[in-house]
């Protein structure tokens, strides 16, 4: 039982800290060994796992958590194996650590170039997920990144679980326990203290609904990668390929629906709305998605709902729909501007000078010309693996893997050279 959560956490810091110098220090092949170990003592624990699991789950049912919530929270055999599978697949991605570019001679004689680093400590604070403990413990380790693992209340027994499979895997690789702390009280003071752990923690990143990471946003003085909504649009010019396009807007919202980079609104050309929208709309009201329209688009589907003012800005996270008419491409844009969150739009046109000007204007950490927004995730853009998304210009902004997790430094070389 811990009494003091002040205490303890300012030595959870203290610990992270000289861990961080350790795992910075790290080859390759060392921090690979520690992943596959961890993934094996994750395999071999399998029946502890789901014991510990169950210990959550039952609080979770008695406490009246709703299904998707006990989904989220459940650890089988199937998902296990996931995560042990997950670890060895980080095992295998290239470390950014030490990789040095852009080098160059300068007329004095000296090079010049980068060198890709850790960031040093990474607190990530984190809901529901158990299977996030591993994968953020993998993704921190190989970029050479000690961390700091708070996971919601609703998991402590899992999470406490799965992170002594960590720290099995990590003593077996001759590396400190250290490298790899996952918070042991579901105290809140442990947030706030993570949160003002300037001095311990170079990162914070929150994985989770909205207002956690609006806490986090608001009372953190560490640097946060995040984002909050995804508010994501696909628009229709009156260019598109009108099969790409119907294809491409139910993908993009039908693919799965709880999901930060599903459509959330479409945005049609008023010149070829009426040959997409009504055929589209009945595809999707056949899969059980409720349509919130303009004036227009209700005047094209009988079914649909009047939208409001507050469905521009609405993450759904449902089966729901908004949908607008627009008058063209500037228009398609300003809506964006005005009503996005800077995660992922897209463009269907087979007009080059229109997608190239989307692709320029949009501002958005991913933006796209005749593909799904489905597609705005770390696995899919051959990052391997990611530790979220980022809405955020600094430091890192879309998915974040391995790179996300490091920072560069200049390096100069020289032989003897002195300023003159």
């Amino acid at each position: 039982m811990i009494t003091d959560v002040t205490a303890y956490m300012q030595e959870v810091g203290k610990k992270a800290r000289r861990a961080a110098k350790e795992i910075s220090r790290a080859d390759t092949g060392l921090k690979n060994k520690a992943l596959l170990a961890i993934a094996d003592a994750i395999m071999a624990d399998e029946a502890r796992l789901v014991a510990e699991n169950e210990k959550d789950l039952s609080a979770g049912r008695e406490k009246g958590l709703d299904a998707a919530l006990l989904d989220r929270l459940e650890l089988n055999a199937e998902r296990i194996a996931g995560m042990a599978e997950g670890l060895r697949q980080m095992a295998n991605l290239p470390d950014p650590v030490g990789e040095i570019t852009n080098r160059s001679y300068r007329p004095s004689g000296i090079e010049v170039g980068k060198m890709r680093v850790p960031l040093g400590v990474i607190g990530i604070i984190y809901e529901s997920r158990p299977n996030v403990t591993a994968d953020a413990a993998g993704l921190c380790l190989k970029s050479g990144n000690a961390t700091i693992l708070r996971g919601g209340s609703e998991a402590l027994y899992s999470n406490q679980a799965v992170a002594q499979c960590i720290q099995q895997g990590l003593t077996a690789a001759g590396l400190s326990e250290d490298v790899v702390q996952v918070i042991q009280t579901a105290d809140r003071a442990a947030v706030g203290a993570m949160l003002k752990g300037k001095d311990f923690i170079d990162v914070i990143i929150p994985r989770g609904g909205k207002s956690l990471i609006e806490r986090v946003s608001a009372d953190s003085v560490v640097p946060v990668i995040k984002h909050l909504d995804g508010i994501c649009h696909v628009y229709i010019d009156d260019k598109a390929d009108l099969e790409k396009a119907h294809n491409i807007a139910f993908n993009a919202k039908t693919h799965r629906y709880g999901v930060c980079n599903a459509m959330e609104t479409l945005l049609i050309n008023e010149h070829v709305a009426h040959l997409v929208l009504p055929e589209l709309a009945q595809e999707y009201i056949a899969e059980g998605v409720e349509l919130r329209g303009d004036t227009e688009a209700c005047s094209m589907v009988a079914e649909m709902h009047a939208a409001t003012e507050d469905d521009w800005d609405e993450e759904y996270l449902a089966p729901v729909l908004a949908v607008k008419i627009v008058k063209d491409i500037d228009d398609a844009m300003d809506h964006i501007s005005d009503h996005g969150s800077h995660h992922t739009d897209s463009i269907v046109t087979e007009d080059l000078n229109r997608a190239r000007r989307f692709l320029r204007e949009v501002d958005s950490a991913s933006v796209m010309i005749n593909a799904s927004t489905r597609f705005a995730d770390g696995f899919e853009y051959g990052l391997g693996a990611e530790i979220g998304i980022s809405t955020d210009k600094l430091h890192a902004r879309g998915p974040v893997g391995l790179e996300g997790l490091t920072t560069q430094k200049y390096i100069v070389i020289g032989e003897g050279h002195i300023r003159v």
